[in-house]
């Protein structure tokens, strides 16, 4: 996967983290270093690290120096810093670690940046759950039978179809004032998903489940 990026944040840390010769860079805010450390990632795999460092030892500083990017904006998160650096570098693909647990604002904080950037890059989320990612108006993925998916509008979505899934949609409407498409499932093994207007942020799971999803 080269000419690909791989990103820490500052979330819940990764029960296993991914094989990092498969990219192209790699980076971590510094709020995300601090587990990368504790957990044995190979540092000196990194290319970068950003933020404003509030929480960062001298002795970090001393060793990690030159990989070290300062970011002071406060009108913007350390995510969206760190992205705007990896977008300079000329990379649009990113898988990200770390976007999810912790205080949940931030995790809400998270979904708002990628949406800010969805237009710009490929962003794709990984927790311990499952994978999550805007998707474009006509949309297919495979591999997926009797895993859990999420439907999300953000915060609308117009004339939506499904298939594959255990409760499809028609020319449906998704909102997150009155009806969103979470903890559906997939019947096939390839989904399809077309729409005609607004956002739609999309959960497949990571394992598959052994019954039916309850409301």
């Amino acid at each position: 996967m080269k000419d690909k990026a791989l990103l820490f944040i500052n979330g819940d840390h990764p029960k296993a983290f991914p094989n990092p010769d498969q990219y192209s860079l790699i980076a971590c805010t510094d709020g995300a270093f601090h587990y990368l450390k504790q957990l044995g990632f190979p540092l000196d795999k990194l290319d970068f690290i950003s933020g404003d460092f509030d929480s960062h030892s001298g002795s970090d500083e001393s060793v990690y120096q030159d990989k070290f990017i300062l970011t002071l904006d406060q009108d913007k998160t350390d995510f969206h810093k760190a992205l705007e650096i990896i977008l300079e570098k000329g990379f649009t693909e990113i898988d990200v670690f770390g976007g999810s647990g912790g205080e949940q604002d931030h995790f809400l904080g998270n979904l708002t940046v990628a949406f800010a950037f969805k237009d710009k890059m490929k962003l794709k989320f990984y927790d311990e759950f499952s994978e999550y990612y805007f998707v474009p108006k006509s949309f297919k993925l495979k591999g997926v039978k009797n895993k859990m998916i999420s439907l999300y509008p953000f915060p609308s979505v117009e004339n939506i179809t499904t298939t594959g899934l255990n409760w499809p949609l028609t020319n449906g409407s998704l909102s997150i004032t009155s009806r969103i498409g979470t903890r559906n499932f997939a019947v096939e093994d390839e989904i399809s998903i077309q729409y005609e207007s607004g956002d739609l942020l999309f959960f497949v799971g990571i394992n598959e489940i052994e019954y039916p999803p309850i409301y």
